[in-house]
């Protein structure tokens, strides 16, 4: 038996690789375009005729002793040969030897940053595709993920929203903050890369994302994508940005694909969605109800709408969204047609998918025309080449710019520059499809099967000189008639859910519709019998015309479902009242209950109530708690940290 090959050499004839091996055989091998080897064995010593080496593997069951022992020195051969032929077909098919690219970690670290829970669906997404690609995934929020292993982190792919005027998110705060502080460890050995969602109507779009990514880079980390900024309509862009990110995720650094990586589209982000609805194919839901919940008196109208899900499947818990697709007032749109001398009749482009639609129609159901933002004047500008409109872009007229895009919409934009005469289909097709309106769900499922409730505040005001309407409270106030139907889809948010523990107090902090959430919480509370004690903090206007939901609290305190209530009627007295005004009034109980292991959320607006809502807070545990400014901040923050302190704000 032979049991090693005296010698190897390799000689390279263009596409052809010849192994010469010393004693019993030649092999050759070819490199073909398609990258697949071929072996042809030449026997010059074997006890086989060339016929049995062609229908070798056939007569195996019938060979020889002799011939079985002949056959382990030609596998030895083979093996030798193939390990040689795989590393030139890794390296490069040229007819020179090239160094195989060093293998890459297979393990990939997932976050994500979402105040409403688009970025945490994308990244469980992500995640699924890329384990679906043989990747080793850990998933985490920013909010827990363990700084001090940053530095061992080789592949990180980051996804973050943008919240309020350039916040991070609730659970990316903590992250952030890291990350841009001393303890930041150089990353040298980190590839990366950020998907960012936003909103082109703020000024800061995108800012915690554009923020991560120039850290990142600071740090030393190479960046393996670059990075993608999204507007509300993100899921094509999203899906591209995954597509090149799992790609790269599978290539060296210098180019070259890498054993077990992949180039594989992972397709459209929205296909894959765990129900037939979703935000890019939404349920058609029948309004079953539709009530002004102010009384008679008040300047303010706050619907109560009821939804059917029946037939849909969709599923929700206390503290997520119901995402609603609104229609556009016909009144706006009619004189937007009328003023830019268009046919309404005329049909238009409707989407990416290219499918045509009437200008009305259009215009009314699927093209934003009531936010105005600066890439949507300089899509214009460049459409019609106005030296006027492009003067307002220049730098140094930021402040400018701001003013005049607050409170306006297209048709202000139409009129003061002249527009008139564009085009209908050039100038839509600039425009961005109308984003769907997030309503905090003020139901339980399990006390209201197969339904689910909203509640909303008309909005409509006076701005330079017209009549100014939200888009979807002005619809449902005004034009959702009980039979008809909304577009709607859930959105889930894991940043804002009940205790675990049943029996674990919780403090709810909602004025106006902010109460939405807590309707749902106890109506769950209710029906899965929970007996943690719960404490609802609520404002308003007036007592007699604007407590939401007045009769359902007084019986649920009468249940003992709601253990307390405090209340804060900013109109009825001389000097206004707040929520947080009540909160400091009962400092001494609430801190007691924060050290019981309290819950507290908070819903509502973000820009004045959330902020004076979290500097009580931190002054009461200031105050009761014995603490500086530094550690109350510290105990809320770790609140934060524990899931105990959570926020849907807006």
């Amino acid at each position: 038996m032979i049991n090693a090959i005296n010698s190897l050499e390799v000689t390279l004839l263009g596409d052809c690789v010849r192994f010469k091996v010393t004693y019993f055989s030649v092999i050759r091998l070819t490199l073909c375009r398609e990258r697949r080897i071929l072996l042809e064995l030449q026997v010059t010593n074997s006890p086989f005729h060339a016929e049995q080496i062609e229908l070798l593997n056939r007569l195996l069951p019938g060979l020889t002793d002799n011939q079985r022992i002949w056959l382990s020195g030609y596998l030895t051969a083979l093996n030798s040969s193939s390990a040689i032929a795989s590393a030139i077909v890794n390296s490069s098919i040229a007819a020179h030897p090239v160094a195989a690219a060093a293998p890459l970690s297979k393990e990939v670290t997932v976050l994500y940053g979402s105040q409403t829970g688009n970025c945490h669906k994308l990244a469980t997404k992500l995640s699924k595709k890329l384990e679906e690609q043989g990747f080793q995934v850990s998933l985490s929020s920013m909010g827990d993920f363990k700084v001090n292993g940053l530095k061992k982190v080789q592949n990180l792919l980051l996804l973050v929203s943008t919240h309020g005027e350039g916040d991070a998110p609730d659970n990316a705060i903590a992250f952030y903050e890291f990350l841009h502080g001393k303890r930041a460890p150089q990353l040298n050995e980190l590839r990366y890369s950020v998907l960012a969602l936003g909103d082109t109507s703020y000024e800061f779009f995108c800012q915690t994302g554009k923020d991560f990514d120039k850290r990142l880079e600071e740090l030393g980390a190479k960046r393996i994508v670059p990075r993608v900024d999204c507007d509300v309509d993100f899921d094509e862009q999203a899906a591209e940005w995954m597509n090149q990110a799992i790609g790269s995720l599978g290539e060296s650094p210098s180019g070259q694909a890498v054993a077990g990586g992949t180039t594989q589209s992972i397709g459209n982000v929205a296909a894959d969605a765990e129900s037939e609805y979703s935000r890019t194919n939404p349920f058609h839901a029948e309004i079953l109800e539709n009530l002004n919940l102010n009384g008679r008196g008040s300047d303010r109208e706050t619907r109560h709408v009821e939804l059917s899900l029946e037939g849909s499947n969709l599923e929700y818990e206390p503290g997520d969204s119901l995402g609603v697709y609104p229609e556009n007032h016909p009144k706006l749109v009619d004189e937007l047609i009328e003023e830019m001398g268009w046919n309404e009749n005329e049909p238009v482009t409707v989407g990416k998918s290219g499918g045509k639609s009437p200008l009305r129609e259009a215009l009314l159901r699927h093209y934003e025309i009531t936010v105005l933002t600066k890439p949507l004047l300089g899509q214009i500008a460049k459409l019609t080449g106005l030296d006027r409109l492009n003067d307002l872009l220049k730098a140094g007229l930021e402040q400018e710019l701001k003013d005049y895009l607050r409170d306006r919409d297209l048709l202000d934009l139409v009129r003061d520059y002249a527009l008139k005469g564009v085009p209908a289909e050039a100038f839509v097709s600039v425009l961005r499809k109308i984003p769907a309106r997030l309503y905090s769900i003020a139901s339980s499922l399990k006390a209201n099967p197969d339904e689910v409730h909203l509640t909303v505040r008309k909005v409509d005001y006076e701005a330079h000189g017209r009549k100014r309407y939200g888009v979807c409270s002005v619809h449902l106030a005004e034009r959702a008639a009980i039979g008809d139907s909304l577009p709607v889809f859930v959105q889930q948010n894991a940043n804002f859910k009940l205790p675990q523990d049943p029996n674990a107090p919780i403090i709810m902090i909602g004025p106006g519709t902010g109460v939405a959430p807590f309707r749902a919480f106890l109506g769950e509370r209710q029906e899965t019998g929970a007996e943690g004690k719960s404490w609802l903090f609520y404002g308003d206007q007036h007592f007699s015309t604007d407590f939401l939901y007045q009769v359902e609290w007084q019986r649920w305190l009468k249940e003992g479902v709601l253990t307390r209530m405090d209340v804060a009627f900013s109109r009825d007295t001389d000097k206004k009242v707040y929520v947080q005004q009540r909160m400091r009034e009962k400092s001494k109980e609430l801190y007691r209950w924060l050290q019981e292991g309290a819950y507290v959320y908070v819903c509502g607006d973000e820009k004045k109530m959330a902020h004076d809502v979290h500097a009580a807070l931190i002054m009461i545990i200031e105050h009761e708690g014995g603490k500086t400014p530094e550690e109350a901040a510290e105990y809320l923050s770790g609140m934060q940290q524990q899931k105990r302190y959570q926020r849907d704000v807006y």
